[in-house]
């Protein structure tokens, strides 16, 4: 099976928005014919809202950088279910959220199919999403707008108020080694 590198958003406004995140991170860590290599800073960022839907709290996030051997939708129903295990209402799901997964990019794979598309359609256009993925790899390449993370940061026009946390993403779960499970033929 090939292993392609994946890179995952993550986020929360809702209760101890930290231990969401760290959570996500161990659970994540525990994916099957996985392993996380990457991890960003946190950022505490304001809601992208226009309609207040997400509520007034603001969010953390980041990004996780995996290595998988999962199929896109494998790993997509993988995420939403953990989301649900966290708390996530799937009835509200664009209101306030324990925690948020986004499947950023799947290695250089473009993916138009019901309920997933890769790359993100608007990564490109959230700096809550760009400032943590060009921390933990601005030479990563856009694979349909051919620049850089750094290179669309540096040309983004989202003016929303994105802060570096001086946290240590993940550190209150320590990791365990990842299920090691035989492909499927």
């Amino acid at each position: 099976m090939t292993l392609e590198i994946v890179f995952i958003g993550i986020g929360s406004n809702v209760g101890d928005r930290q231990d969401f995140c760290d959570r996500a991170i161990a659970l994540m860590n525990l994916l099957p014919l996985s392993q996380v290599t990457g991890v960003s800073s946190y950022y505490e960022t304001e809601p992208v809202d226009p309609e207040g839907k997400q509520g007034e709290n603001w969010f953390y996030n980041g990004v996780v950088r995996l290595e998988t051997s999962l199929k896109p939708q494998a790993l997509l129903d993988i995420l939403q279910e953990t989301e649900r295990g966290l708390g996530r209402d799937d009835a509200h799901r664009g209101g306030p959220r324990a925690m948020d997964f986004d499947i950023l990019l799947f290695g250089e794979h473009h993916i138009a199919q019901e309920g997933l598309t890769v790359p993100h359609p608007r990564l490109h256009q959230r700096r809550f999403v760009l400032e943590p993925l060009a921390e933990l790899d601005p030479a990563c390449m856009h694979p349909t707008l051919h620049c850089s993370m750094s290179e669309l940061l540096e040309a983004l026009d989202d003016t929303s108020r994105v802060t570096r946390l001086p946290l240590k993403p993940g550190t209150k779960y320590p990791s365990r080694p990842g299920c090691a499970v035989s492909p499927l033929s």
